[in-house]
């Protein structure tokens, strides 16, 4: 399927996603998410939740990592680019017109630090591939980190069997959690594992 087409049919989906059942499934990933060999890291990157699109409920995700006494760095969107920031007492957030929260103060981190991606999606297929909302930002940032930082993809729902027009730019992911399922795509070397 088309990127464009599966852009259209998970938003569709995620509309008849009620409150109740968001908040469940978002539980249900974060807890599937601590069978994964990824907590021996210290910098966890994750994004902060667009309420009007029905994304996962990062919040669950957050409070795993701050039990857990990581470094978590929250993303802000800078002309084209994500920037990412290092999430202490003092973040204050500001929503950008898109609806994201960002942070408007902190200290900058750089992306070959970053160890652990948990990565926003719309789609993914069974090679791993992706389909977030088009504008390139995440494949853009992943693509400047390590080769060893982990990629681990939060969907609320099953893989599609094969995103046909994924191309050299699209970065893909090591794992994709879903209520469900765990996905595991690729070997992740020794060294992240």
């Amino acid at each position: 399927m088309l990127k464009n087409d599966l852009r259209k049919k998970y938003t569709g989906l995620r509309t008849s996603v009620s409150p109740p059942l968001l908040t469940a499934q978002s539980l249900a990933i974060s807890n599937r998410l601590l069978s994964l060999n990824i907590w021996k890291h210290s910098y966890y990157h994750l994004f902060l939740s667009i309420a009007s699109k029905k994304e996962i409920d990062t919040s669950f995700l957050l409070s795993i990592l701050q039990g857990k006494d990581k470094e978590i760095v929250v993303p802000k969107i800078k002309g084209k680019q994500l920037e990412h920031y290092l999430l202490t007492d003092s973040t204050l957030f500001q929503q950008n017109h898109w609806g994201i929260p960002e942070p408007t103060n902190g200290l900058q981190v750089p992306e070959k630090q970053i160890d652990v991606v948990f990565v926003p999606l719309l789609a993914f297929d069974e090679q791993g591939n992706r389909v977030g909302y088009g504008k390139g930002f995440y494949d853009t940032f992943m693509e400047r980190c390590r080769p060893d930082t982990i990629r681990v993809g939060l969907s609320l729902f099953e893989a599609e069997p094969c995103i046909t027009d994924s191309g050299p730019k699209d970065v893909p992911l090591h794992y994709c959690v879903t209520p469900l399922k765990t996905y595991s795509f690729s070997k992740v070397s020794s060294k992240s594992s």
